[in-house]
């Protein structure tokens, strides 16, 4: 798979697995780079771009949630990765959740572990704190709720055709995820699961749901924080992932 698709963002020799983060909805992979100096030895780290922006730019977006589904499903395929552990944050949560569910499905290698991040369980629906912003939203109200959630760079906002930019990327993925819809399924892979102790958009009851939906072993970790935990959190998260612990240490998760 080219590196537009799955973007390798660290390399440790000889290691034994790779950490594959998910784009973030109404955003991209730049998220992800603050993990590059915290990453626990014997995992690789990559990110897997959605179509439509970055070294994707070209593509089309994805027209709904089963089409960019697919499209994960195949390229995690496709890519030459070896043992590999799928994270998701917010949205992308439950899209790591339905594409490993796919892969199980189909038969396809699929992940050591999934961990996902500040995301209630998919068996509620979305509901309508969820469903904000909305593609009825004026442009100014998108582009606050970017800015408040780090989504919109300084350098971006004073582009007007930037800014055009990410508003279509914004409206893309808002409509991809308003076509979201749980069909039942559930996982057999170790599942680890992250909330903010501050997180409005979290249930109580967050814990209870993911466990349900994986008969492997489960975990839940409350962190410090809300939706993006705090700074340090979020740039430490992955030492915080039992799969990434377990390869350093070389013992079993």
């Amino acid at each position: 798979m080219r590196d537009t698709t799955v973007v390798p963002l660290h390399r440790t020799p000889n290691a034994g697995q790779t950490l594959v983060g998910l784009s973030f909805f109404a955003g991209g992979t730049a998220a992800y780079r603050p993990w590059v100096a915290n990453m626990p030895a014997g995992t690789d780290l990559a990110v897997l771009c959605y179509p439509g922006r970055e070294g994707r730019f070209t593509e089309p977006f994805a027209r709904d949630w089963a089409e960019l589904a697919a499209s994960v499903t195949e390229s995690l395929s496709a890519a030459d990765l070896g043992p590999y552990v799928l994270f998701g944050h917010s949205m992308s949560g439950w899209m790591a959740f339905d594409v490993a569910t796919r892969l199980e499905k189909a038969g396809a290698r699929k992940p050591e572990a999934l961990v996902l991040s500040s995301c209630n369980a998919p068996d509620r629906g979305l509901t309508d704190s969820e469903r904000f912003p909305t593609l009825q939203d004026d442009d100014e109200r998108l582009l606050e709720w970017l800015g408040t959630y780090g989504l919109l760079p300084p350098h971006v906002r004073e582009d007007d055709g930037l800014t055009e930019l990410a508003l279509e990327l914004m409206r893309a993925d808002f409509g991809v995820r308003d076509t979201f819809g749980y069909a039942g399924a559930t996982v057999s892979v170790p599942l680890q699961v992250f909330s903010g102790a501050d997180d409005p958009l979290i249930s109580a009851d967050v814990g209870a749901r993911w466990s349900a939906l994986t008969s492997g072993p489960y975990r839940h970790d409350v962190l410090g924080g809300g939706h993006f935990y705090t700074p340090e959190i979020w740039r430490t998260l992955p030492s915080r992932i039992v799969a990434t612990r377990s390869a350093a240490s070389g013992s079993a998760p």
